[in-house]
């Protein structure tokens, strides 16, 4: 004989019901069935707020009532042929009337006592089973009813009764002998005590109730089906990602279940257990998934973690003080005191030191505890040999769960490091000796990153997720998301990263999606985005609280800019192609990689300097390995070096600039570029990342504009300043010419000192047949005396400066 059974949503309504009678009818062919049912979806709860609102002499109960009672008669509607409903309906019109009762007499007394409160919930479990049993026999005339308060018998303990089973075995067994249906209805969640009160299991109790039958009844399978594909790796509504579990133990499942994995009731496996009877999970609404199968063999080829879950509202009680080191009994009151409360304990860890003890328990409970213990304890406390309880409230509890963690090394040590590299603090650690799991106590805010970077850990074949917010969409920001969009398939493939664009924003608009923007839609969600604002869209990132952040700065805003530590200081990694932070002053500079380190957020600005060149990321190896850099010598705009390799007699300056502008090679205002501002940047960026200490206005800027042009300001201004100075260009140019030389816009640094400027390049120089938006870079160390380590390439353009920011955002990735 099997038993089934079926949640509140598996008979939320008659259209689910009908599913659940096709699964029925169809398992009935080859097996004796009993059907245990739970109350309609949602009747539970209308119950409980029936009750309190009765008990409170809120009149509002009396609506609720009315809701029940036509959430039923609809049911039977659509589900009882228009002969047989007159019998159901009177008997569901005396239950409700039955209901009526009660609670008017909770509304009179003012009061709800547990007893009458177990009496009240009942009549969800009765009232569905019973229309179910009717329903079912339109299909199986050998179908029957039984109600479970008849045969389950529990003691007087009101709300959570425990199971007489030598009594309670007895009688099922005896039943059962005794039918000749092929298929048994029966409520679950109820039973009754020996002197006929109505009691309850607990919520959930269901499950309990159709376990506590197929251990009597030595069943060859228990089925419990609900609206998910078994148990799953982790809870995925919160874990997209999550997947089912096929086969596992009863101990992992039983830890899973106590550890908030809501598809199965805790005390549910233990009746099964001792005769060894599986437990399989199954979906209602695809009921030819597999499901997850809990027997009692375990493979040990699998993953040794079989699932990742939390339980959440829970406080942190700690008990500490020097008067507790040596001395007995300081546990045991703790835990008297306690359990005198009625409260439960869901965690525990004590120092080996026995100074300080800490315990999980809900947040509910948290302040009875509070009152308990330094009440117990006050006599410590007075004479300062115990410190007052700690109480820290809205935590989590996660916890790894797996039968064959003991046989593998590092699990512990991997939980951890991959919490602490996405800053998720944790407050409290436990694991039996049975190391069949592993248990964190963290912030409840943490719980989702928690979760999922786990779960990429354990589940996922190590891959990465990086979600990137996206600050600027001009051309290199559109050429960026366009190379993510290209290349998202091979870098999951390849590389196991997988890059979403969470949040996009330009100076007008901002569109953020949790699940990953389309990419290929990208344009027309950020026109029909909200009004930019860059606080807003800080808060938004940190509210979200994802894994792996990152946040891609693709402006030249000094604004935007002053905003890192705010990212930094949150683990949210920065990747920036904007100098102004960098090169801003230097105890700025300073405190974003001390912050990047502490709050282990990389900041990475490869394409300050170079664009795409890996000039940086060679220059941080150098240091790294313990070289030292004594000069620098280079070109460093690739727009300047664009700018004079095209002006000529025949294409004047003001027209040059003006192309630079429209290939993307400049600053959105080009003096930033002309006056140095942007080189000196460059150059201060590699001093500091270097090694020295150096300011901005340390650097001598040798500018080759006329002052009239470095007074303007605004765009168009300054190209007129242009034309009116065209002579002033070209005889620099007809200089060079004179000189046999080239004009390249020269940055150095050797002993402390530093300059930017225009300079004469001859022909023997390497700097001389620099063409294009070409950048070139001398490095004279300690190891390159004579012969400088040399970078040299493309330093400008919107696609190679888009691929640096790429490159650091996978670096992270890699990480």
């Amino acid at each position: 004989m099997n038993v089934l059974k079926f949640g509140g949503t598996s008979v939320a309504n008659a259209q689910n019901i009908n599913l659940v009678l096709d699964i029925v009818d169809k398992t009935s062919k080859s097996d004796k069935l009993v059907v245990v049912v739970s109350a309609f979806s949602g009747v539970t709860d209308l119950l409980v707020l029936a009750a309190s609102n009765a008990a409170a002499k809120d009149k509002n109960y009396k609506e609720i009532v009315n809701q029940i009672e036509k959430k039923h008669k609809e049911a039977i509607e659509q589900l009882i042929s228009l002969s047989e409903q007159s019998e159901l309906i009177d008997t569901i019109n005396s239950n409700i009337n039955h209901l009526k009762t009660l609670l008017d007499g909770c509304y009179l007394l003012g009061e709800l006592s547990n007893r009458t409160s177990d009496t009240i919930l009942s009549f969800g479990e009765l009232l569905s089973s019973q229309i179910i049993a009717k329903a079912l026999q339109q299909k199986n005339s050998n179908a029957g009813y039984k109600d479970s308060r008849e045969v389950i018998k529990t003691n007087n303990h009101f709300g959570k009764a425990v199971v007489n089973f030598d009594v309670t075995n007895q009688l099922i067994a005896d039943f059962f002998k005794s039918t000749s249906n092929t298929v048994t209805v029966m409520p679950g969640f109820i039973a009754s005590s020996e002197d006929g009160n109505t009691t309850t299991l607990g919520r959930g109790g269901s499950d309990y109730t159709a376990a506590i039958v197929a251990g009597a009844l030595n069943s060859s399978q228990l089925e419990i089906w609900t609206d998910v594909n078994g148990m799953f790796t982790a809870n995925p509504k919160i874990v997209k990602q999550a997947q089912p579990i096929e086969t596992i133990s009863y101990q992992e499942a039983m830890e899973l279940s106590h550890f908030g994995a809501k598809v199965l009731y805790p005390p549910t496996i233990q009746p099964v257990l001792k005769k060894n009877i599986p437990i399989l999970i199954k979906n209602t609404f695809e009921p030819e998934a597999a499901g997850t199968l809990i027997t009692s063999t375990v493979s040990g080829k699998e993953n040794p973690i079989k699932g990742i879950s939390h339980i959440d509202k829970i406080a942190l009680l700690t008990l500490e003080g020097s008067g507790m080191i040596g001395v007995s009994g300081s546990s045991k009151r703790l835990f008297e005191v306690l359990s005198q409360e009625s409260i439960n304990v869901i965690f525990i860890t004590q120092a080996s030191s026995e100074h300080s003890i800490c315990i999980g328990i809900l947040n509910s409970d948290a302040d009875k505890a509070e009152v308990s213990i330094n009440k117990a304890f006050e006599l410590e406390i007075a004479q300062n040999k115990i410190d007052p309880c700690i109480v820290e409230k809205n935590l989590c509890i996660v916890a790894l769960v797996g039968e064959s963690m003991k046989n593998h090394q590092g699990l512990s040590g991997k939980m951890f490091s991959t919490l602490g590299k996405n800053n998720v603090n944790i407050r409290a650690i436990a694991q039996g000796a049975s190391e069949r799991n592993i248990s964190v106590v963290i912030n409840e805010r943490d719980v989702k990153k928690a979760l999922n970077t786990l779960h990429e850990r354990f589940f996922e074949d190590n891959t990465k997720q990086l979600n990137l917010f996206v600050m600027g969409v001009g051309n290199v920001g559109e050429k960026f998301i366009d190379q993510i969009h290209q290349q998202k398939k091979f870098l999951k493939d390849n590389l196991k990263i997988n890059v979403r664009v969470i949040a996009i924003s330009n100076s007008r608009k901002m569109h953020f999606d949790e699940e990953g923007i389309a990419l290929k839609d990208w344009a027309t969600l950020i026109e029909n985005g909200e009004t930019a604002n860059k606080d807003n869209f800080i808060s938004k990132v940190k509210d979200l609280n994802l894994r792996n952040s990152i946040f891609v700065d693709i402006t030249a805003n000094e604004a935007i800019a002053n905003t890192y530590d705010q990212y930094l200081e949150k683990n949210i990694a920065v990747v920036t192609c904007n100098k102004i932070a960098c090169s801003s002053a230097y105890d700025n500079y300073s405190n974003l990689k001390q912050l990047s380190r502490k709050y282990n957020a990389p900041f990475l600005f490869e394409t300050n300097v170079g664009a795409g060149l890996p000039i940086i990321d060679t220059l941080k190896h150098l240091i790294a390995s313990g070289d030292k850099i004594n000069r620098i010598n280079a070109v460093l705009s690739g727009s300047l070096n664009f700018i004079f390799n095209n002006f000529s007699e025949t294409y004047n300056f003001h027209d040059v600039v003006k192309e630079a502008g429209v290939q993307g090679f400049t600053e959105p205002d080009p003096k930033i570029d002309l006056s140095g501002v942007d080189v000196a940047r460059k150059i201060l960026i590699l001093i500091r990342e270097s090694g020295y200490e150096m300011e901005m206005e340390d650097i001598q800027n040798n500018s080759f504009l006329p002052v009239e042009c470095m007074n303007t300001t605004n765009n168009e201004d300054f190209f007129k300043s242009l034309i009116k100075h065209s002579s002033h260009f070209e005889n620099l140019l007809a200089e060079a010419k004179q000189k046999n030389s080239r004009l390249k816009f020269v940055a150095s640094f050797e002993n402390g000192k530093a300059s930017v400027g225009l300079q004469f390049i001859p022909s023997d120089s390497p700097f001389y047949n620099l063409e294009g938006k070409d950048n070139i870079v001398q490095f004279y160390t300690d190891r390159y005396i004579d012969q400088p380590l040399l970078i040299k390439g493309a330093g400008a353009g919107a696609a190679v400066t888009a691929s640096g920011i790429f490159a650091d955002v996978v670096r992270i990735g890699n990480v």
